[in-house]
């Protein structure tokens, strides 16, 4: 079954999300929200592919959303279209400074809004390696970031972190919970990357709950501490009260037998060419496998580093 794009709609007037979802429901999948912070919220549980935002509206106005919107490094590549009142020049202007990609008069045309929208879509289509979710760059950049390392002979190290127990996590929760928990692990890396390594720091999506980042090789121990205590931090925000007081949840392991499986954690594995060198990008991906491996067999958030020397 083909996925149909997701639009978030939001204006306070129930007439215009009823116009807006009669136009467009049989295209795509829509959300409603009455005032830009219910649309804040809403984007915290499902991610839409394009928005469509009224200027004027009680609460939180289009302009404060869109600005709300665009500091969030996960959701600002989502584009808006804002709707404003005939003649409000001043709204458009406003809308467009916030970060609104375009803008559409009411009342508007049907047909002139779906044009708009596919034209939108397909503008900012993401390039095929970025992932789909966190839109960080993917595996074709991962290499060649290794590569780039490499060749340039500088002393660095690459964290391979990813979930512990996140499978039977998405059994239970579903997937939406599931890809927001990705997403706060996406969150954390970058914040910590970044605010540790410096602009030189690079933070790579390889797919599902894995991850990598790259920094200088003195600075990467302090990054995973920090990166470690701030998800745990997060984690009783992924559970409902219940499972996080009894600090496991019930599901099914590999062999399809009813187990007890403990809360969520985070496991990275530290590869460096401080201690020995590393001349291919093979070498990286084989010791972080087997790093992440072992780190994932104690219990509990945690990172090992690579100790080999030579």
């Amino acid at each position: 079954m083909i996925r149909k794009e997701r639009i978030l709609t939001i204006d306070d007037d129930p007439d215009i999300l009823d116009v807006l979802e009669l136009t467009l429901s049989e295209q795509y999948e829509i959300l409603q929200a009455h005032n830009g912070a219910e649309g804040l919220q809403m984007l915290q549980q499902k991610t839409p592919d394009l928005i469509i935002c009224d200027y004027m509206m009680p609460v939180m106005n289009g302009r404060e959303f869109c600005k709300a919107l665009k500091k969030d490094i996960l959701l600002r590549h989502i584009p808006v279209i804002m709707l404003t009142g005939k003649g409000e020049v001043h709204d458009r202007i406003g809308g467009i400074e916030a970060g609104a990609d375009d803008y559409i008069v009411k009342p508007f045309d049907p047909n002139e809004l779906i044009a708009r929208i596919k034209m939108i879509l397909k503008r900012t289509e993401s390039s095929l390696d970025a992932n789909p979710l966190t839109h960080l760059p993917g595996n074709t950049s991962i290499m060649e970031e290794f590569q780039k390392r490499i060749d340039t002979k500088e002393t660095f190290s690459v964290g391979y972190a990813d979930l512990d127990k996140f499978k039977v996590y998405n059994d239970v929760y579903g997937f939406e919970k599931g890809d927001e928990v990705i997403r706060e692990l996406a969150r954390t890396l970058i914040k910590f990357v970044r605010e540790v390594g410096g602009p030189n720091a690079f933070v790579g999506h390889i797919g599902g709950d894995d991850f990598i980042f790259i920094m200088d090789d003195r600075l990467i121990d302090g990054a995973c501490q920090k990166i470690i205590e701030d998800f745990d931090k997060k984690v009783p925000s992924f559970y409902n009260k219940k499972d996080y007081a009894a600090g496991y949840i019930c599901g099914k392991d590999r062999q399809g037998k009813e187990q007890r499986f403990g809360l969520l954690s985070v496991s990275i594995g530290v590869v460096s060419n401080a201690a020995h060198t590393i001349t291919h990008v093979a070498q990286i991906s084989e010791i972080g496998a087997e790093l992440k491996k072992y780190a994932k067999s104690i219990e509990g958030s945690n990172f090992v580093r690579d100790k080999r020397q030579g």
